[in-house]
């Protein structure tokens, strides 16, 4: 099965580093124009925009805070201006900011919401609008393709961390209503759940002893790495996927089967 992207225009956020320079690579690996959207950090993607493009492909650093109505709906009349359209939306801006409950501020709670909640929401509507507009452009059997990033922590509980597991099961919820609503306009909306996925961010937690503690909550044996996101991510934007809509693919080694349980409990 070879996966093309061919002629299409994506934009993923948060793209600067981890998961999503990973997925943005991907895609133009495949053939789309990329849009690498960044926050605070410009060099990283504007460097891995320059390497898309030394490739031969199409690629550009976008700034913007998906939080910020404003920022999310530029980012989207970026795309149609460069590029002239918009096929794919991968919204996978996202943080952490970690308390347990009775210290965590309003200011901590508020910030990641925004973020990983009513960010994927501004870009999915912005994305959607451009859908409908321009309509069905010939280069994909879906008039546009949205893939919401959330975590194993849409379905896990992580103590210490409520307001990210808040967030995650509000965008598991967000992208099946999208996709219910949408899907009669030729739009696929679906959702990516990872699990304990190697990253330079991460680093401390899966190496050494640290690692060593996570495989046990990892059926399969082994720590995630980008390029297992980055694949299944381009799958779920291709036509090979075409009749997947509404659905969250885990991609966590097994995480999300709660493996405390293999023996009874």
């Amino acid at each position: 099965m070879s996966v093309s992207l061919t002629g299409q225009v994506a934009l993923v956020t948060g793209a600067s580093s981890g998961l999503g320079l990973g997925i943005a690579h991907a895609l133009a690996e495949a053939g789309a124009a990329v849009g690498i959207n960044y926050n605070a950090h410009a060099e990283p993607a504007e460097q891995a925009a320059a390497e898309i493009i030394a490739l031969g492909g199409r690629a550009r650093a976008l700034k913007g805070d998906v939080s910020h109505e404003p920022d999310a709906i530029a980012l989207v009349d970026a795309m149609v201006r460069e590029w002239g359209a918009l096929d794919i939306l991968v919204a996978n801006s996202g943080l952490q900011q970690d308390a347990p409950v009775a210290e965590m501020t309003l200011a901590q709670w508020d910030k990641v919401i925004a973020v990983n909640l009513t960010g994927q929401f501004l870009c999915a509507r912005e994305a959607i609008r451009q859908f409908r507009k321009q309509g069905r452009r010939g280069v994909s059997k879906a008039a546009g393709k949205i893939l919401c990033m959330s975590s194993v922590h849409e379905v896990i509980p992580w103590a210490g961390h409520v307001n990210y597991a808040a967030s995650k099961g509000g965008v598991g919820m967000m992208m099946r209503t999208l996709a219910q609503e949408v899907a009669s306009d030729g739009i696929r909306v679906n959702g990516i759940a990872p699990g304990a996925i190697r990253t330079a961010i991460n680093k401390a937690e899966t190496e050494g002893e640290a690692a060593e503690r996570l495989l046990r909550l990892i059926p399969y044996g082994r720590i995630g790495e980008a390029a297992d996101v980055a694949k299944a991510a381009t799958w779920l934007v291709s036509d090979e996927s075409d009749y997947v809509v509404g659905t969250t693919l885990f991609i966590d080694g097994g995480m999300a089967l709660y493996p405390e349980f293999r023996g009874n409990g």
